[in-house]
């Protein structure tokens, strides 16, 4: 079975770079290290150990990976390989499948390959990025914002919050619409549609006012986009009154929305802010103003980090910083719950949910298709690890199907919505669930005590062996212990007790 839970985390391989062209798989004649390294740290670690050789030429070798790494004698790769040999292949049940069919979707009725799509942004931003990634595998792109506005880009433009991983946790930018002309762009949308028929090409545009929505809807067509999607949400264009401030005015949604459809009759999506407190009365506007689909979400107005010394907020330009757009994996739950909300409006039955935010591995991806998602767009991922990781992408949602026994991508449409609350206060409060401590995986940190001695209900005390106990008595059963331990030996499935 696909574990939920990694077998190997991240953090065992927390000074492995993902290098390009990487050296330990130059330095390999029997496997490809590299990119069993990134299997892993993709989470389709079943899938790269159905890739090892059947002998472990490990166990032989003289580790010239690991002298040829960037960081040489800090990425065990050959423990992390023999791990992949004796821990995960033994566990793996589904086989890698044969071909891809399980993932093909579709936009309004137009057919893609898979669910996975670039996001408008600078990873879809030129002819040769875009054919780079129909290439590796992407199923189509949603083209950098197409608009008549002068943009002039600030420098530098971007930071970001890292883990403890050294991975990008949280990312914001203050980067704007498409520097080509509007003539430019649709040149790049003929090219790509003449060489790369099957893939989609979604036009993300912005107007000024309903000509222009109109115009430029009119002119994605007649250059090959298969749909067109109308940025409601830039944080970064509010100018004038664009950008994230349309989203936040329904009557502007509907109007421009209607502008849109009247130049085209190619299907429309509206990519709406997260800026606001609900999203379903801007979307219902839109699908009065004819719109086909909803896009969402866009990045949130964030302030990262301030420079202690400058005082200057990050990305720091000429002494000034600006409130700008935040993404990658922090912001998922928020764009989870919007997502959720849309796909159970009745209002909106039948519209395309196209969703992003935070999306990294194929089980972010598959979160979003569960809560509703007919498609996924990625873009902070992508900049941070490039096209390449459309493979896990695909190769781990695969399996995953093939695993629960699902013919297509769509049979996991929605399966999420059911169970899922719009308030607390509807979910059942009658039971307590303990918490199940593993002692052959405790290290006797004492982690668990801490926390819920200090932030908790004092219930956990470590005994002579520095083993954690729980007192009945005081547990109610929050599962904070759970979160916290290091090496996951706190988990659910302790008695389940009645309060009464």
């Amino acid at each position: 079975m696909i574990k939920t839970k990694p077998l190997i985390n991240r953090t065992d391989m927390i000074h492995c770079v993902l290098c390009a062209d990487a050296p330990c798989t130059a330095a390999c004649e029997k496997m490809k290290p590299g990119s069993l390294l990134r299997h892993i740290w993709f989470r389709y670690e079943q899938g790269a150990a159905q890739q090892l050789p059947e002998t472990n030429p490990c166990l032989t070798c003289s580790a010239a990976c690991e002298r040829s790494c960037v960081r040489p004698g800090e990425v065990h790769i050959r423990d992390l390989i023999n791990r992949l040999y004796y821990q995960v292949k033994p566990e793996c049940e589904t086989p890698v499948p044969e071909n891809e069919d399980r993932l093909k979707s579709e936009i309004c009725g137009i057919p893609l390959e898979n669910p996975f799509l670039l996001s408008s942004s600078v990873v879809a931003s030129t002819y040769d990025m875009c054919a780079r990634a129909f290439e590796a595998g992407w199923a189509g792109a949603c083209f950098k914002t197409v608009s008549t506005l002068d943009i002039h880009e600030a420098s530098p433009r971007f930071s970001a919050i890292t883990g403890g991983d050294g991975g990008i946790i949280g990312f914001k930018n203050i980067e704007q619409l498409s520097d080509h002309s509007v003539e430019e762009n649709m040149e790049i949308f003929r090219r790509l549609k003449e060489k790369y028929p099957s893939k989609f090409i979604l036009a993300s545009i912005m107007g000024q006012n309903e000509e222009e929505w109109k115009e430029l809807a009119r002119k994605c067509e007649e250059n090959g986009a298969d749909a067109v999607e109308l940025n409601f949400s830039c944080p970064n264009m509010m100018e004038g009154g664009l950008g994230s401030d349309i989203g936040q005015v329904p009557e502007l949604v509907e109007r421009f929305t209607a502008a849109a459809k009247a130049g085209c009759s190619i299907p429309v999506l509206a990519k709406l802010t997260p800026n606001v407190a609900e999203m379903n009365t801007a979307a219902e506007a839109a699908r009065r103003g004819g719109a086909d689909g909803i896009a969402a979400i866009n990045t949130i107005k964030s302030v990262v980090g301030v420079n202690l010394h400058t005082y200057v907020s990050a990305p720091a330009v000429h002494g000034q910083g600006a409130v700008g757009g935040y993404s990658g994996n922090a912001v998922k739950p928020i764009a989870l719950r919007f997502i959720a909300e849309l796909a159970k409006d009745p209002a909106l039955e039948g519209m395309h949910l196209s969703g992003m935010g935070g999306i990294e591995t194929w089980q972010d991806a598959l979160e979003f298709i569960m809560l509703g998602a007919g498609s996924v767009q990625v873009t902070t991922a992508v900049m941070q690890y490039g096209y390449r990781i459309i493979e896990e992408l695909k190769a781990g949602l695969n399996m995953y199907l093939a695993e629960k026994g699902m013919s297509s991508v769509r049979e996991a449409r929605g399966l999420a919505l059911d169970s899922l609350r719009r308030h607390t206060d509807a979910i059942e409060r009658d039971t307590l669930l303990f918490p199940k401590f593993i002692p052959e995986r405790c290290i006797g940190c004492g982690r668990c005590m801490i926390s819920c001695a200090d932030g908790g209900h004092q219930a956990i005390r470590l005994d002579e062996n520095r083993r954690p106990k729980l007192d009945g008595k005081r547990c109610v059963g929050c599962h904070l212990c759970v979160l916290v331990c290091p090496q996951g030996a706190a988990v659910p499935g302790g008695k389940r007790i009645s309060r009464g």
